[in-house]
C-alpha cells in the first residue's frame, strides 16, 4: 500500500529536520553521534573519549616496555647488585596497577567535588612540601630531598603540587572572575601562592617541578582572561627570578655552561656527562634505531636511563621513527585535552574547562621540557617523561589528572545529550 503525498511529504520533512539537528550536534560538539534515520539503527553517543584513552594506554604500554629495556642491565652495577633483572619492571607494573585503580575511583568523582575541595588539596600539598624537608620524614637521594617513603612507593609531593595548583588556580580564577582585570586583587594573591610553592621546591631542590608549576599557574591565569599586560609582567618577573637563581648559584651556572658546550673536556665528564651520552644515543639510533633491547648507552654510560633520559634510549633503540611517534602522541594528547577544556567552557563550565586546560599545559609542558633536555635543546633538569618514565608518584598523579580530564569530557557529553553533569 503506497503512502499518500501528504504522508510522504510529512515524513521527508521530519527526516530532514532530524538529520539537520543531529548533524548540527555533530558539528558543534564533535561527538560520534550516528544518524539513525539514514542507518535505520538508533544511535547512542559514546560516554567517554575513547581515542584519548587509547593514546594514554599506548604511551603507558610503550613506557613499560622501554623502562624494562633501559633498566635490565642495572643489576650489573654495584649500586643495584641486589636487584633482579626484572626489579624495575615489576615495580613499574605495580605502579601502573595502583594508578589504574586510582583512576577508576577518580573518574567517579564529580567536578563539583573537586571545585569544593580544591583549596584544601592545595593546602595539603603545601604541608607535604614542608614535611618532605624534615630529615626524619623526607628521603634524600643524590643530594635532593624530594621523597616521602610510604613502603609501596616513595611519594613525591611535588607531583601532587602540580595537580593541586591546576585545581586551585582554576577555582581561584572562577572566584576572581569579576576582578580579573585588577592586578592586586586578582593576580597578586595567586603570585604569592606560587612563590610559596617555589620556595619550598627550591629548598629540596627541584627547580624543574617549580618551572612546571609556574607554567601551569600562568597558563590558567592567561586562559582565565587576566589582562595581557599583567600576564607579560608576571612572565618578566619569573624570568628575572630564574636568571637571579642561576646567577647566584654556582652549580646552576655550571649546568648552563655545560649545556651550551657539552663536548668541552671540562664538562663532558662532569656536568654535561648525561647530555653528551644522550646525544650519542640519539646519533646511534639514526632513522629506525638499533633495535629493541640493543642500546649500548643504557649499559651504565647514560645515568638515569629509565627515568629522566628514557627518550634517549627510545631514540637509540627505535630511532627517529620512534621518537617522532612519541612526540606526535604527546602533541595529539595535549591538543585533545585542550579541546575538552574549550568544550567545557563553551558549556559555561569554566572551572572544569580551566582544570582540563591546566592539565593539558602540565602534560604538554613537562613532555616538552623532558624532550628538550634529552635532545640538548634545554639545560638538564630532573623531570621525567609523563606516563612513560619510571616513577610511582609521577605515574599515579599523571593517571589521576587524566582521569579528571575524562570526567570533564563525560560531563560535557552528558550536558550535550540534554542531561545534567
Amino acid at each position: 500500500m503506497s503512502a499518500t503525498p501528504q504522508a510522504r511529504f510529512g515524513w521527508q520533512a521530519l527526516r530532514a529536520r532530524l538529520s539537520a539537528g543531529i548533524g548540527g550536534l555533530r558539528r558543534g560538539s564533535e561527538l560520534p553521534v550516528r544518524d539513525w534515520v539514514s542507518t535505520g539503527q538508533p544511535g547512542r553517543p559514546q560516554g567517554f573519549d575513547q581515542p584519548l584513552v587509547w593514546v594514554v594506554v599506548a604511551l603507558l604500554a610503550l613506557g613499560m616496555v622501554m623502562v624494562y629495556s633501559a633498566s635490565i642491565a642495572l643489576p650489573d652495577s654495584p649500586r643495584f647488585a641486589n636487584y633482579a633483572n626484572g626489579h624495575f619492571l615489576m615495580r613499574h607494573a605495580l605502579f601502573l596497577g595502583i594508578a589504574f585503580v586510582a583512576s577508576l575511583v577518580t573518574v567517579q568523582v564529580p567536578m563539583q567535588v573537586w571545585e569544593k575541595y580544591a583549596p584544601w588539596l592545595f593546602v595539603l600539598s603545601l604541608l607535604l612540601l614542608v614535611a618532605v624537608l624534615m630529615p626524619f620524614i623526607g628521603k634524600s637521594v643524590n643530594g635532593a630531598r624530594r621523597w616521602i617513603p610510604l613502603g609501596v612507593m616513595a611519594f613525591q609531593p611535588s607531583e601532587l603540587a602540580k595537580l593541586a595548583i591546576a585545581l586551585y588556580a582554576s577555582d581561584y580564577m572562577v572566584r576572581k572572575m569579576e576582578v580579573k582585570q585588577r592586578f592586586f586583587r586578582a593576580v597578586m594573591p595567586m603570585a604569592v601562592a606560587v612563590a610559596v610553592v617555589g620556595l619550598l621546591l627550591l629548598a629540596e631542590p627541584d627547580m624543574g617541578a617549580f618551572m612546571v608549576i609556574a607554567t601551569i599557574a600562568m597558563g590558567i591565569l592567561f586562559l582565565g582572561g587576566v589582562n595581557g599586560r599583567m600576564f607579560f609582567l608576571i612572565t618578566a618577573v619569573l624570568i628575572g627570578a630564574f636568571v637571579l637563581m642561576i646567577s647566584f648559584s654556582e652549580w646552576r651556572r655550571e649546568r648552563i655552561f655545560a649545556y651550551l658546550n657539552p663536548w668541552d673536556e671540562k664538562y663532558a665528564l662532569g656536568k654535561a656527562y648525561q647530555l653528551s651520552h644522550s646525544l650519542i644515543a640519539f646519533g646511534r639510533g639514526e632513522v629506525f634505531g638499533q633495535g629493541l633491547g640493543s642500546s649500548v648507552e643504557k649499559l651504565h654510560y647514560l645515568p638515569e636511563a629509565h627515568t629522566d633520559f628514557l627518550l634517549a634510549v627510545i631514540g637509540e633503540e627505535l630511532g627517529f621513527a620512534g621518537v617522532a611517534a612519541v612526540i606526535f602522541a604527546f602533541f595529539w594528547l595535549s591538543r585533545r585535552i585542550f579541546h575538552i577544556g574549550r568544550q567545557a567552557i563553551a558549556l559555561d563550565r569554566v572551572f572544569s574547562g580551566l582544570v582540563a586546560q591546566g592539565i593539558g599545559i602540565w602534560m604538554g609542558g613537562q613532555a616538552f621540557i623532558n624532550m628538550g633536555v634529552n635532545l640538548g635543546v634545554l639545560p638538564t633538569k630532573g623531570l621525567t617523561l609523563p606516563l612513560m618514565s619510571y616513577g610511582g608518584s609521577a605515574i599515579l598523579l599523571n593517571c589521576v589528572a587524566l582521569a579528571i580530564v575524562l570526567r570533564v569530557d563525560m560531563e560535557n557529553r552528558q550536558l550535550m545529550r540534554g542531561g545534567r553533569a
